[in-house]
């Protein structure tokens, strides 16, 4: 099953300029694991050493936060649309 992901900006040089892509899994973890085997290095901009999401990284579930849900473990379905929102600091 695939889910479509929406990329920031700021990762599409490794999506080849795609702001949109489609990755296969059935959790969070699942598709962040296919994202980087189709895009390698996207995953360790994303997550740390240990293997969770990055503090200033914000991924969104159909516009649920996924630390509200199942952090990695939350269910994907096909039709879930995946956005992945970098904290912006500025003052």
């Amino acid at each position: 099953m695939a889910a479509n992901i929406i990329i920031p900006s700021i990762l599409r040089s490794i999506t080849s300029g795609a702001d949109t892509v489609a990755a296969s899994g059935t959790t969070i973890g699942a598709i962040l694991e296919d994202l980087d085997a189709k895009f390698p290095g996207i995953k360790s901009r994303l997550c740390d050493d240990s293997g969770k999401v990055r503090p200033f990284i914000n991924i969104y579930i159909n516009g649920e936060d996924i630390r509200f849900l199942q952090h990695l473990e939350t269910p994907v379905k096909e039709s879930d649309e995946i956005s992945i929102v970098p904290a912006i600091a500025g003052g």
